[in-house]
């Protein structure tokens, strides 16, 4: 059993790690990019570059839980070399494949679901190891500087992508992904990363099977509450978001009738306001109550999306300064929200909490865009914003009257009362 509290020279352990998945966050961006590129380049079919999307959602949505329920019973370090391991070995396939020319777009297809099998796996396993190699208090810092990187990658990304595939074959570019993900192995091998303490919660007073484990997951959540309402409130967020995402580029053309260099401009807004938004919650790390700054984020987004739906062909200007916002208000809310949930839910169930949780944003993804597509058609484009935004902006204050939500990072009402009837020590 590891001690659940964060040694004092946490920084050096944690963020060794952190730099290691920095270099393979960056190789997966550029094979993204470069794959992408190529189907486009190769096929020029949008059913193709869907069924490209599908498949690398399709691991999350349908295994997520059960990933989680593995993340939560076994080593955590050993998941992440593991994925990252695997990763790099499906890549360093497909790079030959491209070297001798044999490759076909299912390899690509392949590669893509395998790759987002990995990272069922990596990304829990991660976000819940993080729990426990950092204070409480520092965890939403945590997720304001995860959250400038993410940014920051987004913006360089894809012109180092562009620039790559200039100047090398694409097997090279796929080979500098498997080189950036055995970085980040090197960077954990030598890292103790802590295990939570696994509870006699099976029937004869032992730890549960694995799947009394999985089952027990969703007991956790159904029975908690606040839990449940950020994770509807989550879910409801993606729903309306990311349809708002992939209709921006008819919003630039029919209703501002501008071009790809303006889409371009909204784009690279909207990345250095989410570099800017992750910087100020890595300084600040938000209001001393984490929900509070999830709420008051989730109305600073809503607003400029609705305001977005009420702009006039003429009003181009204001449409980025609103993108800006959006960028920066996008850290503020999802990283205080994974703050929230890494302090509130106990360490042991992470896995199987924060799977469930990107499982169910994952399917309201491809819902959104089934429902956007014909509300936008019949509507117009800016209807979406309005709506998503108003929507998300009223979410946020309707938050803050719901007692179960607000009081939620004190810990599982079952917890807390447990805790209550404990003899003081």
């Amino acid at each position: 059993m590891t001690s659940q509290q964060p040694p004092a020279d946490w920084k050096r352990p944690f963020f060794q790690v952190w730099t290691g998945q920095a270099f393979s966050l960056l190789g997966s961006q550029l094979v993204q990019f470069a794959l992408v590129w190529y189907l486009t380049r190769e096929t020029g079919s949008a059913t193709v570059l869907a069924t490209a999307t599908l498949v690398a959602m399709l691991p999350m949505i349908l295994i997520g839980p059960l990933a989680g329920s593995v993340v939560d019973r076994s080593q955590r370090k050993r998941i992440l070399i593991l994925s990252d391991s695997s990763i790099a070995l499906a890549t360093l396939v497909l790079a030959a494949l491209f070297a001798f020319d044999l490759v076909e777009i299912w390899h690509i297809y392949a590669l893509l679901m395998l790759r987002s099998l990995g990272q069922a796996f990596h990304s829990p396993a991660m976000t819940a190891s993080t729990s426990l190699m950092v204070p409480k208090e520092h965890l939403a810092r945590i997720q304001g500087i995860n959250h400038t990187l993410n940014g920051g990658l987004n913006i360089v990304s894809a012109p180092l992508g562009a620039l790559l595939l200039e100047l090398l074959p694409m097997q090279s570019v796929l080979a500098i992904d498997v080189i950036t993900a055995l970085i980040a192995v090197v960077a954990v091998l030598p890292i103790a990363i802590p295990q939570p303490e696994r509870k006699a919660n099976g029937a004869d007073g032992k730890p549960a099977g694995f799947w009394e484990d999985f089952r027990e997951g969703f007991r956790y959540v159904l029975s908690w509450p606040g839990l449940m309402v950020v994770m509807i409130m989550a879910a409801l967020i993606n729903f309306l978001f990311t349809p708002a995402g992939a209709l921006l580029p008819l919003l630039v053309t029919q209703h501002f009738d501008k071009g790809v260099l303006e889409l371009g401009w909204l784009q690279s807004l909207w990345g250095i306001g989410a570099v800017l938004g992750g910087l100020l919650l890595g300084a600040w790390g938000g209001f001393k109550k984490r929900i509070v700054t999830v709420f008051a984020g989730l109305v600073g987004l809503g607003l400029p999306a609705a305001f977005m739906g009420l702009l006039s062909a003429q009003q181009f200007t204001l449409a980025l300064v609103c993108f800006g916002v959006l960028g920066l208000m996008g850290p503020i809310v999802n990283g205080s929200l994974g703050a929230v949930m890494q302090a509130s839910v106990d360490p042991a169930r992470q896995g199987r909490v924060f799977t469930l949780l990107g499982s169910i944003a994952t399917a309201m993804t491809p819902l959104g865009l089934l429902v956007a597509g014909p509300v936008a058609d019949a509507f117009g484009v800016q209807i979406w914003y309005l709506i998503g935004g108003s929507l998300c902006a009223l979410m946020g204050l309707v938050g803050f009257f719901i007692p179960s939500v607000m009081n939620m990072e004190t810990g599982h009402p079952k917890e807390i009362a447990q805790k209550a009837t404990e003899p003081a020590a």
